[in-house]
């Protein structure tokens, strides 16, 4: 058991990934390749073996490699404390992980949250928020196989404790998570989050309503009107919390975005969203992905998290409201995805 965790000591460093799904299993791989103790935990069995044995297969912009991992089919096969674990699993999976990784923890043990949405309350509220590190992903990756990872987009990680602080941890997360990406340290965790909140509830949620690709969905006028409509609702949210928002990617200050109601400010947001549409223009909603899979989304820590805030704060948010209430239909099998669903939103604004 390590009690003080430093950069100097990180190949002594104790380490598990819960979820060997596309994130989790690359972050995994890479530091397997770099000599770390590091266990890997996937619910499927035979990925397990397989892994544990041939091992993960990770191409794309990083290049191609293989990389074995020791791997397990249940948190509660782990073996031995862990000082960090990166948890990766789907918001929906991730409770009942947290809760059997207790055993697993010490008092200086950090789990990092790889989760889209704001998760990092429900983590802290199981396993205590001195233990929990908050993570921006920003680059993507895709499963194409079992022990088949392609990572399709390079970025960074935005690390950073949730208190605002200095953690002692943070170097060691930091030089770690460098073997994949650039990391930077955030004093405004929360805010560089919620930050990735709002543009998943945008592209995420309606790409899995409307059942369009991205290019598609936000050629279309009435789509971007959606677009822009959450990330009002969602910034007004965000003032009411006190949160300062950072500009998602470094780029698009949603404030800034937000200023002004004349035409020209109106043009200006509309072309804005119109160049994301065309650059990600094949983009599938990861939301759309499950529910067409017959699994549950994370829209309770999206577009939910903005509308269960805005009720607590009395602020409005009529679009998240409906769009929660759509997928929850949807997941249901009480309604179809169909780009009639983008029209039934839109009149909402009328």
């Amino acid at each position: 058991m390590t009690d003080t965790i430093t950069v100097q000591s990180r190949n002594r460093v104790a380490v598990a990934v819960i979820g060997a799904g596309a994130i989790g299993g690359i972050v995994a791989a890479h530091l397997a390749r770099t000599g770390m103790n590091v266990q890997l935990v996937t619910k499927h069995p035979a990925w397990a073996d397989l892994i544990s044995k041939r091992g993960l297969f990770v191409t794309g912009v990083n290049g191609a490699f293989t990389a074995v991992v020791p791997s397990v089919a249940s948190v509660s096969a782990l073996t031995g404390p862990k000082d960090i674990v990166f948890h990766a699993t789907k918001a929906t999976d991730m409770i009942e992980a947290v809760t059997d990784l207790i055993p697993f923890l010490h008092a200086k043990s950090a789990v990092v949250s790889l989760q889209n949405g704001l998760c990092e309350d429900a983590l802290a509220a199981v396993v205590g928020r001195h233990r929990v590190l908050g993570c921006v992903v920003g680059w993507g990756a895709t499963m194409l196989a079992p022990a088949h990872i392609e990572m399709t987009s390079g970025g960074e990680f935005v690390i950073g404790s949730l208190e605002g602080n200095t953690d002692t941890r943070l170097p060691v997360v930091r030089e770690l998570l460098s073997e994949i990406v650039p990391v930077e340290v955030s004093s405004n965790i929360r805010g560089a989050l919620y930050s990735k909140l709002i543009i998943n509830a945008c592209i995420t949620s309606l790409g899995a309503v409307s059942g369009l690709l991205l290019g598609e969905m936000l050629s279309r006028r009435p789509s971007r009107h959606l677009f822009i409509e959450i990330i009002r609702e969602a910034t007004s949210v965000a003032r009411a919390m006190d949160l300062v928002v950072e500009p998602y990617a470094g780029k698009l200050d949603y404030e800034r975005f937000l200023h002004g109601d004349n035409f020209t400010h109106t043009i200006r947001r509309h072309l804005t969203v119109r160049l994301i549409g065309f650059k990600y223009r094949r983009l599938k909603s990861s939301a759309l992905q499950s529910l067409e899979r017959g699994k549950q989304t994370e829209i309770d820590y999206l577009n939910g998290y903005i509308a269960d805030q805005g009720r607590r704060l009395g602020v409005s948010t009529p679009i998240n409201n409906e769009i929660t209430r759509m997928i929850k239909e949807i997941e249901g099998k009480e309604r179809p995805i169909t780009p009639a669903n983008l029209d039934e939103l839109s009149r909402i604004m009328q």
